[in-house]
């Protein structure tokens, strides 16, 4: 059975998508912080475990991963401070990577956002700012390791319904990037059953193209 390894697992996406995995008969493993959450996490089929990434070592993170064939990062510090901001979506987040080379998990999927990247492009006196640092920093940091890795940069999240329908790469300037939580999930757990797309950045909103079509191969 295939292991999948969800970090940051009592967030949206994150609990669609161990519902996604669970239905498809996979063993999920899904990573809280905080304990009040284990029903939430245990009700969507994953087993919720509880691990602070924020203060957890590298070596602790390797030893909750190991044994997985797959991690998902969807956790995030939630705003808030710039510091707890680097403290997670940097550091905690690059230390799952070297966690997860450790625990000789290859297949490393990154929850990152549409427009991210040192040309982010987002002012210092933005509240936004510590976090598209964060998130270039990170991802950077995974384009550079020897991880089979997918980087998902999905538009600004909604609650609306996953059709699994979507736009991949939608040109600058073109109008809104909304895309539906559930969406994101569906595209996560596509591309876990794809390894075409390791070592891919899939930017995407809510589109008209359904996953198999959205995430062929490139040409």
């Amino acid at each position: 059975m295939t292991r999948i390894a969800i970090i940051g697992g009592h967030g949206k996406v994150a609990l669609e998508l161990s519902r996604i995995l669970s239905a498809e008969g996979m063993d999920v493993t899904s990573f809280i912080r905080n304990p009040a959450h284990r029903e939430d996490v245990a009700a969507t089929g994953a087993a919720p475990v509880v691990l602070d990434v924020e203060h957890s070592t590298t070596a602790e993170i390797a030893e909750a991963l190991r044994d997985h064939d797959a991690v998902v990062w969807s956790a995030g510090a939630g705003g808030g401070s710039p510091e707890r901001t680097y403290a997670v979506d940097r550091d905690a987040a690059i230390r799952s990577m070297d966690a997860a080379a450790q625990a000789g998990v290859g297949r490393y999927i990154m929850v990152s956002y549409l427009g991210a990247g040192p040309d982010h492009g987002v002012p210092e006196d933005n509240s936004f700012f510590a976090y598209a640092e964060a998130k270039s920093a990170a991802d950077a940091y995974l384009r550079g390791t020897d991880l089979e890795w997918t980087i998902l940069g999905p538009g600004a999240l909604t609650d609306g319904p996953g059709n699994g329908l979507i736009e991949v790469n939608p040109a600058e300037g073109s109008g809104g990037g909304e895309t539906a939580r559930a969406n994101v999930a569906l595209v996560a757990a596509a591309v876990l059953g794809l390894p075409s797309t390791a070592g891919r950045t899939i930017d995407f909103r809510d589109g008209t193209l359904p996953l198999a079509a959205a995430l062929a191969p490139v040409s």
